[in-house]
């Protein structure tokens, strides 16, 4: 029974403070490493592997995720690569459909989408914001740029929430479909 409550209080402090409790550790003969002065390394110690550093993300890897996840999910690359200057327009078109709503179904998964300007397209809008980035002047534009309201031509969309999955160690982003061979 004893060591049943070692196994739990062991696997609870390693679990929440990476730590092994001094007593179970002493009971089961594990004794802490004693340190070296900085300038007298066993040789042991000077072989031992360093940790390999955990690759920093990169803003693209995000973006070349979604990419992945929407050729998996709607083979959204495998159409767009494809040369559809063959097919007649009703054929491109019924491909298009079941394209168009496997990646909005894969988009909403991981993506929350919302409009910037959450107005009425094709009504005059109030503009509360000049800011190149949330809107884009068309039209009659003022030399100074800023205008006090115009007619809402697209609401824009602002991504609130992105919820893509974990990135494993070592994944290369680059690979967005693996080649797939059918071994007979």
């Amino acid at each position: 029974m004893q060591r049943f409550i070692f196994a739990i209080r062991a696997f609870f402090a390693i679990l929440f403070t990476g730590k092994l409790p001094p007593d179970i550790a002493k009971a089961y003969g594990f004794v802490p490493a004693k340190s070296q002065p900085a300038g007298k390394q066993t040789p042991a110690a000077k072989q031992a592997p360093q940790p390999k550093a955990v690759p920093e993300l990169k803003p693209s890897d995000g973006a070349l995720q979604m990419l992945a996840i929407l050729q998996r999910d709607s083979r959204l690359i495998d159409f767009l690569m494809e040369d559809i200057s063959p097919y007649a327009d009703d054929q491109v078109g019924a491909a298009v459909r079941s394209l168009h709503d496997q990646c909005r179904d894969a988009l909403e998964r991981y993506v929350h989408l919302a409009p910037v300007i959450d107005g009425v397209e094709g009504t005059f809008t109030k503009l509360d914001s000049s800011d190149p980035n949330k809107v884009k002047l068309l039209g009659n534009v003022p030399a100074s740029g800023k205008a006090p309201g115009g007619v809402l031509r697209h609401k824009g969309w602002r991504a609130d929430k992105i919820d893509l999955p974990q990135l494993s160690a070592g994944q290369n982003t680059a690979i967005l479909a693996p080649a797939e061979i059918e071994v007979e």
